[in-house]
């Protein structure tokens, strides 16, 4: 089945994204068609037996699979130099993934697969003012909430509060919003994953999910509330359980998803089972969103040894997940 090639940004172009798009070209071959947004020059300045080629709309992108990777073309001010952001380039980072959205939604793209950014460097150079690419993509496609789920052949994760400092958690942890994050789970699930009774468990916020009380109350005060009127809905839930118990392979095999509280509860137990195979997926948007489950990694962008199992994983899901949605 055709469903048009992916969009894949550039990302933060002093980092590995570039190199690893040229590695996934090279191992995927023609499997996974997908094109890439990127400057001209900055892609000129790197080393590969990939041939870059230039296309002027996605729908060449099939025809220049054949050949090498194909690029779409977008302006930078500014020179290319790995390891070292330069803010000048920081507003076509966001533009590049402004007019990524904009492929997809239009139908020009069939999915998004997302290049890591650099935060700091985007704040500094652009003023931008999301705590990442989840929230940004959410405000471009104009939905209330998105929400994060890293998935890995081990595991699927998603964590209800996601790139806050630990002493909010507890605050912006609210029955409202644990709500609202499992219904777009358990949607989710259902039409792009073809799980049609998704079995959720969900993390307790205290150690050993708050032992009764006796190391915190939110667990007994709403969380187990909340859970409860929502199995009265029909919904498959299990918790609040303790997080130290969740992750071993027999309590990985009763559910299909493990909702946490907060972002490290959620990413170590992923990262641990399989560091370089995880997937970003964003939940909740009309479009289809992946990225590789690491950052830009400026320590070792442009010596040739980033390892891109995480971004040919997520073009892979992104491309099986827009077959399953083209699917009348």
């Amino acid at each position: 089945m055709n469903t048009g090639p992916i969009a894949l940004t550039c990302g933060e172009p002093a980092g590995v994204g570039l190199e690893l798009a040229l590695k996934a070209r090279a191992a995927l071959g023609v499997e996974v068609p997908f094109f890439l947004i990127a400057d001209r020059e900055h892609m000129a300045a790197l080393a590969s037996d990939i041939e870059v080629i230039e296309i002027e709309h996605p729908d060449q992108a099939h025809a220049a699979m054949a050949k090498g990777l194909p690029l779409l073309h977008h302006d930078f001010a500014a020179p290319n130099m790995p390891g070292l952001p330069d803010p000048a380039n920081a507003a076509s980072v966001i533009s590049v993934i402004e007019r990524a959205v904009d492929l997809v939604r239009s139908g020009d793209a069939a999915a998004l697969t997302t290049g890591p950014i650099h935060k700091k460097a985007l704040k500094d150079g652009a003023g931008f003012g999301f705590p990442g690419h989840t929230e940004f993509l959410a405000h471009l496609c104009g939905v209330a909430q998105s929400v994060m789920m890293l998935a890995a052949p081990e595991l699927r994760v998603v964590p209800v509060t996601i790139h806050i400092a630990i002493a909010d958690v507890p605050a912006a942890l609210t029955p409202a919003l644990l709500e609202s994050t499992l219904r777009i789970t358990s949607d989710a699930l259902i039409r792009d994953f073809a799980i049609q009774n998704p079995r959720i468990a969900i993390a307790g916020l205290n150690p050993h999910a708050g032992e009764g009380g006796a190391m915190g109350h939110e667990e007994l005060d709403w969380i187990a509330p909340l859970l409860e009127r929502l199995r009265g809905e029909g919904m498959e839930l299990l918790g609040p359980l303790p997080a130290d118990t969740m992750f071993h392979p027999e309590a990985r095999a009763k559910y299909d998803v493990a909702l946490c509280m907060y972002h490290d509860q959620a990413l170590i137990p992923l990262k641990t089972l399989n560091f370089h195979g995880g997937t970003n997926i964003t939940l909740g948007l009309p479009i289809i969103r992946t990225s590789p489950d690491h950052g830009t990694a400026l320590d070792i962008a442009g010596k040739g040894c980033a390892n891109p199992s995480s971004l040919i994983a997520a073009l892979h899901c992104a491309s099986a997940l827009a077959q399953r949605r083209a699917k009348p």
